[in-house]
């Protein structure tokens, strides 16, 4: 019996080898991820035990008193996060959509481009002196108009420095995936007559619609997790949000400013509680939105 040409027991063998490779490098994966959880957990367990169910209901923080509440910071993390997405979608799309459909190519879109990376590339903390500089000021002369305390820092002011550094992970993955729609799919709809607007609306954007999805969750995933930026220009204040001028917190900030103090075990152990609620509002985040891209996929 005569071998398959280009057939070799070598090549079989690199072949189930780098399978296995891959599969442990996601096991390792999911190890850290389970690691991470469980380390959280364990140090969370005087907090736990003492605090119950109050800590994420109590809307007080005052470690001097031993009282522990992490409502304020749950809802500053999910305005400022949220909100952050919500100022940053029409830039990302409209980024995505011109680099990606109007102007591929040429000097002026690899410019462009080259900017957009160069955002995302950014120290967090260079955003956070450039807001406390140029949004600040801004921030409370439009809460002198309207009537709000001149703060200026607070939760709009970090929901925007937030935006402008979430809008490379959207605008990126979004450029890309418009320039792999099929050009067979567009070049039909054009011989049918339709626009280039037409084709954006009924093709590209249906086609890629779960892929920009996915580029809001990375969006919103980085939104969550920013600390040195918002802890700079958020107000620091362990107080309920009232508006979108309130100085506030979010868990992140907290952890960043008092981890360093926190001398009494329960003080420690509901900072680090602070980042399993974190790492779990995450988790759901990712769950929901995979569920959604789903929904979008099967339609």
């Amino acid at each position: 019996m005569k071998p398959i040409k280009g057939f070799s027991l070598k090549k079989v063998r690199a072949e189930s080898a780098f399978k296995r490779t891959l599969v442990i490098m996601a096991l390792v994966m999911i190890v850290i991820a389970a690691g991470i959880f469980l380390t959280l957990l364990v140090q969370s367990l005087p907090s736990i035990k003492a605090l119950g169910g109050h800590y994420l209901s109590g809307k007080t923080w005052d470690p001097v008193s031993d009282i522990y509440g992490a409502l304020p910071f749950l809802l500053g993390t999910l305005l400022t996060s949220f909100l952050a997405l919500l100022i940053s979608i029409p830039f990302s799309y409209a980024i995505a959509i011109y680099l990606g459909e109007y102007n591929p190519k040429g000097w002026l879109s690899g410019f462009l481009k080259n900017i957009v990376e160069l955002v995302a590339a950014v120290p967090s903390v260079i955003y956070g002196f450039w807001a406390l500089v140029v949004l600040v000021p801004m921030v409370r002369a439009i809460e002198t108009k309207v009537g709000a305390a001149p703060y200026g820092v607070g939760i709009l002011t970090a929901s925007l420095v937030l935006a402008i550094m979430i809008i490379p992970y959207a605008a990126s993955l979004g450029r890309e995936l418009i320039r792999l729609v099929p050009s067979s799919l567009k070049e039909g709809a054009y011989s049918l007559g339709a626009t280039r607007y037409e084709v954006l609306k009924n093709v590209t954007l249906p086609y890629t619609k779960s892929g920009l999805f996915a580029g809001l969750l990375l969006s919103l995933g980085r939104a969550l997790g920013e600390t040195m930026a918002v802890t700079m220009v958020i107000g620091n204040t362990n107080i309920l949000p009232t508006s979108i001028f309130s100085p506030s917190n979010t868990m992140a900030s907290v952890i960043a400013n008092e981890f360093t103090e926190a001398d009494r075990t329960v003080y420690l152990s509901a900072l680090i509680e602070l980042g399993l609620v974190l790492f779990l509002v995450t988790v759901v985040i990712n769950l929901v939105g995979r569920m959604i891209i789903k929904r979008f996929t099967n339609e």
